[in-house]
């Protein structure tokens, strides 16, 4: 694991498995630009959302083994599917004998407990990869806070390529957009509310909105994230006073760092440098 466990400050770590979740990281620094980050991305690995629970979860843990000995106490899993296969698993199981002081959180429930500030109908849509949906997180997490609404979920495979292909600005985006939305308003036309359950949708959010009716209001989960970590990190000050503040951040994939930092360009909107690491040998 490395000697760095016991470390007494360390970064806040955000995994994902591929970019989508710089645009958790890109809020949560909006926030708090004070905190010093590390972001991991499982390029070599990705996509998960089509992976079974067993791999993903095992993918998880390795990331979150590497951020442990990185120095870091607190980790956000910015990816929709490591949150919905994997977290509840590493918390009651793995971080009681890695760690019982560390801290592992992810992205769904903070996105759910905004939702009934806006639903007046009490429908809810989710947009998500087939992983997310299939899991029904969502939905199975929205029942426990808001048992009286309704969840309806509608899986966008398209959705992540068309972003990270840079072509989710072109006209040729239009079809797959409209397409997803008339399918989840058919199901149920009464949705006033909808989640954008994949980090990688916010960057369709201006085409979403163009072909959404204008009542329904539209929840891309950063800013939610990046609230809910700010009031944990206040109600935590123990753990608050675990992380490091030199306002900085380093990048690391598993895959090609060139490339990734191409990409993160898309997602940042500005360049950076990143390094690449193998986790796949850990667990």
């Amino acid at each position: 694991m490395g000697n760095n466990f016991n470390r007494k400050e360390g970064a806040i770590g955000v995994f994902d498995s591929g970019y989508g979740g710089l645009t958790i990281l890109s809020e949560i620094r909006s926030l708090m630009p004070h905190y010093d980050y590390i972001y991991l991305g499982d390029n070599a690995r990705a996509p998960y959302g089509n992976r079974s629970f067993e791999i993903v979860y095992r993918f998880t843990l390795q990331a979150v083994e590497w951020f442990f000995s990185q120095g870091c106490h607190l980790i956000i899993l910015a990816c929709n599917t490591a949150s919905a296969k994997a977290l509840r698993s590493i918390q009651e199981n793995d971080l009681p004998l890695l760690d019982p002081q560390r801290r592992v959180l992810g992205i769904i429930r903070p996105t759910v407990e905004s939702i009934n500030d806006f639903t007046k109908t009490g429908h809810i849509g989710v947009f998500g990869t087939e992983g997310t949906i299939q899991s029904q997180s969502y939905e199975l997490e929205i029942k426990k806070l808001h048992p009286h609404l309704f969840v309806t979920g509608e899986a966008c495979p398209m959705w992540v390529p068309l972003v990270e292909n840079n072509e989710h600005n072109n006209p040729g985006a239009d079809y797959f957009v409209k397409q997803h939305i008339d399918r989840l308003l058919k199901k149920d036309p009464h949705i006033d509310t909808l989640i954008l359950g994949c980090t990688h949708y916010p960057l369709l959010i201006k085409k979403i909105k163009q072909y959404l009716p204008e009542y329904i209001h539209v929840i891309a989960q950063g800013k939610y994230v990046a609230k809910s970590l700010k009031n944990y990190l206040e109600r935590h000050p123990e753990m608050n006073e675990k992380c490091r503040k030199n306002g900085t951040i380093r990048f690391f994939t598993t895959e090609s760092p060139e490339k990734f930092s191409q990409q993160a360009s898309l997602f940042l909107n500005k360049k950076i440098k990143a390094q690449n690491i193998n986790i796949d040998t850990l667990c």
